[in-house]
């Protein structure tokens, strides 16, 4: 493997299709497209300034590496990534793109990032501003999340989550076959229209969570106060510890809760319109 030490490169392409290459203290400047059409390259201690610094790149691994905000759209149509103690201050990073990890990440402009990724994996990962992040990803899986993004998970599909903390709305709207262990999600509206949605040991906070659900469940979670008209039109089968402030027309399932200070059946509920709501004696 060719190894460059201690150099600046800017411009158009300036290492266009590079192969079997590590680049240390190397410093890509304004200009575009970097390292583009390559292939097994590493860069450690590395600066990106430039737009799309490293689009088509097969197989890659990144490490202690900063991006500044110029460097946006950096990561696109690549493969086998791996990414480890790095900054981001760029928006709109990792698209369409197959096998990624990341670990001990920080993404300052979390800003439409993770769009059309296949096969995710990330560790200890902090995600701030920005909207819909995630949107339109698969096979996911996560352990280890900080977020204050907006939007995040939308349209995603097989995701996996364990000790996350999220704090935005309309989050995991239609998506399918998601686990969600030992977190706590914080924003109104969570997974509207998702299917097979199962949350385990988790906190939720906000307003008018988990409507139009197929398939949803949750075992010995908690609900904040101020979380009313939960499970609308939802088929849900939830095991609730301590008390929920107001259910609101499920459409079928089972709800179980230590406490229930309300329940709204009225005429608009939609059938089968046989949900058994109980409180745990």
């Amino acid at each position: 493997m060719k190894e460059i030490r201690d150099k600046e490169f800017g411009g158009e392409r300036p290492l266009f299709e590079s192969h079997d290459l590590r680049l240390v203290n190397v410093t890509i400047t304004d200009g575009e497209s970097g390292i583009k059409e390559c292939s097994n390259i590493e860069a450690d201690h590395c600066k990106f300034y430039g737009k799309y610094p490293l689009w088509h790149v097969r197989g890659s691994r990144i490490t202690n590496c900063y991006f500044a905000p110029g460097s946006r759209s950096a990561i696109w149509y690549s493969q086998d990534m791996v990414m480890k103690d790095c900054v981001i201050d760029g928006p709109k990073f990792f698209r369409e793109m197959e096998n990624l990890q990341l670990e001990n990440v920080t993404i300052n402009d979390a800003d439409e990032t993770f769009w059309g990724v296949r096969g995710l994996k990330i560790h200890n990962v902090h995600l701030h501003d920005g909207t819909y992040p995630f949107m339109f990803s698969e096979d996911i899986f996560v352990d280890g999340l900080e977020s204050d993004s907006k939007y995040v998970f939308q349209y995603c599909k097989n995701v996996e989550i364990h000790n996350a903390n999220i704090v935005t709305k309309d989050s995991f709207w239609e998506c399918e076959n998601v686990t969600i262990y030992d977190s706590t999600i914080d924003g109104e509206y969570l997974a509207w229209h998702s299917k097979n949605v199962r949350l385990v040991n988790c906190h939720l906070a906000g307003e008018q969570l988990l409507c139009y659900a197929k398939d949803l469940v949750l075992e010995n979670c908690t609900f904040a106060p101020a979380c009313d008209r939960m499970f609308e039109y939802s088929y849900v089968n939830a095991d609730i510890r301590g008390a929920i402030t107001n259910i609101k027309n499920p459409a079928s399932g089972r709800i179980v809760a230590d406490a229930i200070g309300s329940v709204t059946i009225d005429e608009n509920i939609k059938g089968p319109a046989d949900c058994q709501i109980i409180v745990r004696t």
